[in-house]
């Protein structure tokens, strides 16, 4: 059985993705703050580390086919299957949630006035969300298509206009944590998406499609961050000219 004290919370959900939802429950960040170990996370939440490995061992028994298919795909058709899974589940959710939290501000805002912050949050989100990945679609990804093209075979093809790759990358990793820190405050005030004892139907299905949004959010950002990120720079030093 793996002991994982001292490995990095990312390296663990990197693994198996099925960590995630143990590591969530402890409010661990494995995405922005995936360099921490598991040792240093638990202490940081003030947890049992023997408890939460515990846990680990007996949610992740046997093998994770999503975490063996990303393991085994290159950058290019990682950077695909961001765009196709998490990407557009972020533009398909949107809409749907924008319009639900508006239904319950009207409804339950006068005995819920946190509601109104948690809909102007959003918003602010879905908005920045949008322009990011765009930005990784259209500016980041497009280059690492290229840069995989021209490792297969074995040459190596000039610098994107925007110049070395650590420029957009830590400008998405920034943008990634103004993200996760803003969805980590609405989780504090909503008790993490707790429904109130008056809290109708729509209320539950809009706190319950929130708390999937962000835990879609944190392993979106966890592939990005400690997985397609640190390639797209290995693949520069290869086939970038200097």
């Amino acid at each position: 059985m793996a002991d994982y004290k001292d490995q990095k919370v990312s390296q663990i959900v990197t693994q198996n993705l099925k960590a995630a939802d143990i590591l969530e429950t402890h409010n661990i960040d494995f995405c922005c703050g995936g360099d921490k170990t598991l040792g240093e996370a638990c202490q940081e939440q003030n947890v049992s580390v023997d408890s939460v490995k515990t846990e680990l061992e007996n949610a992740i028994e046997g093998t994770d086919s999503e975490a063996i298919m990303i393991k085994n795909m290159n950058p290019s058709e990682l950077s695909e299957y961001i765009v196709k899974r998490h990407h557009s589940y972020v533009r398909e959710s949107i809409p749907q949630l924008k319009k639900y939290l508006e239904k319950i501000c009207e409804v339950h805002g006068d005995n819920h006035p946190e509601l109104f912050k948690v809909k102007e949050e959003f918003n602010k989100a879905a908005e920045a969300l949008k322009e990011h990945m765009n930005n990784e679609e259209q500016v980041l990804f497009p280059v690492v298509h290229e840069m995989v093209k021209a490792k297969n075979k074995n040459r190596q093809i000039d610098a994107p206009c925007f110049g070395m790759l650590d420029n957009p990358i830590n400008q998405m990793k920034k943008e990634h944590l103004n993200e996760g820190e803003r969805f980590d405050k609405l989780a504090e005030i909503t008790d993490h998406f707790k429904v109130p004892e008056d809290g109708c139907n729509t209320y539950a299905l809009t706190y319950n499609q929130l708390g999937e949004f962000v835990s879609d959010l944190h392993r979106h950002i966890h592939l990005e961050n400690n997985i397609i990120f640190p390639q797209a720079i290995n693949l520069e030093k290869e086939t970038i000219k200097k």
